[in-house]
């Protein structure tokens, strides 16, 4: 098959399965650069484990996945430079504790990206500013708000320069008044030029910020499209059900 020139991330034919239960189905998605792609659909349909093999946190059983060209998957690949270029953020924020928040965004920088410390607090610096935390800098995990601490772990991803950044239920653990100011430096990621692909249930968001939105159910793509279409007109009722049962 073919592969797509042009797009900075590339999934074809994907499976994966735990065991007995079969989570992806052979998911087929091809994210173009400065896209920002939504992944919306029911718990369970396979949308964190595909975010999660595209940076070979889970392995998948059968596939391909390419940045920028490269096969990820291919035997001998040097997974740490993979996830230099693939930046990902999850529900829980994963800060080390005994870290502030400066440490916590250099600390890949030096020990994966083997910058001298120097380059890393520059690097870092500039990383919290872009998410309006340089003031914070120097404050631990413990005496930031959830928005901030996810807004710290945005920057520890930002600092290593990816092609692409991953976000897995960014604000689904923080409370309904810090949801804002995360997605708002989601927002500003992407108007910078940023590809980025958003598991979310933030409908709004998808709305307003996304240029495709895909639809999973049991472990595969049930469809596309722009949002205006995907939300206000789509073919499969099953969309039209769930976006019903999330947007009260």
């Amino acid at each position: 098959m073919s592969h797509d020139q042009a797009a900075i991330l590339e999934v074809r034919g994907l499976h994966k399965s735990f065991g007995s239960l079969e989570v992806l189905k052979g998911v087929d998605l091809v994210v173009r650069p400065r896209e920002l792609v939504f992944v919306i659909g029911p718990s369970g349909s396979g949308k964190s484990t595909l975010l999660r093999c595209c940076n070979r946190l889970e392995e998948p059983n059968a596939g391909a996945i390419r940045i920028e060209g490269a096969d990820i998957l291919a035997p001998g690949v040097d997974i740490n430079a993979v996830r230099q270029r693939i930046g990902m953020v999850f529900q829980s924020f994963n800060l080390y504790p005994h870290l502030d928040a400066l440490g916590n965004v250099t600390l890949a920088l030096r020990k994966v990206a083997g910058r001298s410390r120097e380059q890393a607090e520059a690097a870092g610096m500039a990383a919290l500013e872009r998410v309006g935390l340089a003031e914070k800098a120097k404050s631990y995990p413990n005496e930031l708000s959830g928005g901030q601490q996810q807004r710290v772990a945005i920057a520890r991803a930002i600092a290593l320069e990816p092609v692409v950044m991953l976000f897995d239920e960014p604000t689904s653990a923080l409370d309904p008044e810090l949801v804002g100011s995360v997605l708002a430096v989601m927002r500003e990621l992407r108007e910078s030029g940023m590809t980025m692909v958003v598991v979310s249930h933030e409908m709004r968001f998808a709305r307003s910020a996304a240029d495709r939105v895909v639809f999973m159910d049991h472990g595969r793509i049930l469809e596309e499209g722009p949002p205006a279409r995907i939300f206000n007109a789509p073919e499969h009722p099953r969309i039209r059900e769930f976006i019903a049962s999330i947007e009260h």
